[in-house]
């Protein structure tokens, strides 16, 4: 026998949320009688589970179970059971309530059930916390989701505030809201609840909820004021810093560091010790005529910090590295020389061209001033003639 409430809208959303969300709370008694176990109902907010009972018993007990067979069971002496409300049970995938009465065949199982087309609702959902109070939550349409699925997120950031719903949609090229952007936020001892709901003119969209821990899913920030003091005699370096900031945390025995120390000649030569407590390091390899390069990150140590290792700082440069002036100042005479050498070689060998390429123009008679010709005539006679004397010697042979 079904004992329907049909679609409700629990107290809890219909305070938080703008409109319904598409569900079955049924209820079905035990077949060997009819059960005096009427009237449930399940405050959300409080996680309260309440009936009415046309008999008096001393004992019920009560519990409560996802599909993930996760459960949890307690006892009470009337009709009413109240579960932790730190159990932060997502509802998305259904959820079991079993009120019984211990030694009789006396029950009654109620489950809520998503409505809602299957395969509609959104997929790896995530959010993530940066720049300290800036939050970015992202998800995938559902694999069978209509074409015109519009999706709507709500958010509450503990269970004493009231819902909000995403101010800035992030939207894909078809217009469909694919995450959402929020500022100023902060970060609770107690999870965070997140709701996406659907709508489609063609057929019901099912939801989606988590609750998340909000410190689990923020980026640190690098630490603060880094500062390095390196020394000749004895050869060392101090390094100091300050812990990152957080909106929810100032205990700076929270924090581990990490402190990666690279030789800026070879980058492949890098030095990590294992992760320190405190904000101050002793680097004892420290050579002065290296270049080193410093950054360092931090997560959280059993405190309620993200444990997954933040932002790294800005890169800092110490040690004087290799003095490389000389050979510099020896290359550039080096490189003027053959500059200059090479210069003149040019220059020469333009003039060379130059005079092959152009050869003299004569130069015309200055009739004023050129001798006549009966000048150079009577000079040319006028010349001393020079006499040769021939002797001849005459040899007579004798008999």
């Amino acid at each position: 026998m079904f004992d329907t409430l049909g679609l409700i809208c629990m107290m809890w959303w219909c305070m938080m949320l703008f409109h319904p969300l598409h569900a079955d709370f049924q209820c079905i008694e035990s077949e060997a009688q009819e059960s005096p176990i009427t009237n449930v109902k399940m405050n959300w907010r409080k996680m309260e589970l309440t009936w009415e009972s046309s008999k008096n018993f001393s004992t019920y007990k009560c519990t409560i179970m996802d599909r993930d067979m996760e459960s949890l069971q307690t006892e009470v002496d009337s009709p009413l059971c109240r579960f932790p409300v730190e159990l932060y049970l997502p509802l998305h995938k259904g959820v079991f309530l079993t009120i019984e009465v211990p030694n009789t065949n006396i029950s009654k199982t109620c489950t809520f059930i998503p409505r809602g087309m299957n395969g509609s609702a959104i997929d790896n959902f995530s959010c993530v916390i940066y720049n300290i109070s800036l939050m970015n939550c992202t998800w995938q349409a559902g694999k069978d989701a209509p074409a015109d699925t519009q999706y709507f997120l709500y958010w509450q950031n503990s269970r004493y505030e009231d819902a909000m719903e995403c101010e800035l949609y992030f939207k894909d090229e078809n217009g469909r809201n694919m995450g959402c952007g929020f500022q100023n936020v902060r970060i609770e001892t107690e999870k965070a609840y997140f709701l996406v709901n659907g709508s489609s003119k063609d057929s019901l969209i099912q939801f989606y909820d988590a609750y998340i821990q909000l410190y689990k899913i923020e980026t640190l920030t690098p630490p603060l004021n880094v500062t390095v003091n390196c020394t000749r005699d004895p050869a060392g370096c101090i390094i100091t810093w300050q812990a990152p900031l957080t909106s929810h945390m100032g205990n700076i025995k929270c924090f581990q560091y990490e402190i990666s120390i690279q030789n800026k000649d070879e980058p492949k030569e890098e030095k990590k010790d294992p992760p320190v407590r405190n904000n101050r390091y002793e680097f004892q390899n420290y050579n002065e005529e290296k270049k080193y390069i410093l950054k360092i990150r931090a997560r959280g140590k059993n405190c309620l910090v993200s444990s997954n290792w933040g932002e790294w700082s800005e890169p800092i440069e110490f040690g004087q590295g290799k003095d490389y002036f000389p050979f510099v100042i020896l290359f550039l005479i080096a490189l003027g020389t053959i500059s200059v050498a090479l210069l003149q070689y040019y220059l020469f060998k333009r003039y060379c061209n130059f005079k092959s390429i152009f050869s003299p123009i004569p130069q015309p008679k200055d009739k004023f001033n050129a001798s006549t010709d009966e000048d150079i005539q009577t000079e040319y006679v006028n010349l001393p003639r020079k006499r040769c004397t021939e002797e001849v010697t005459v040899v007579e042979e004798m008999t």
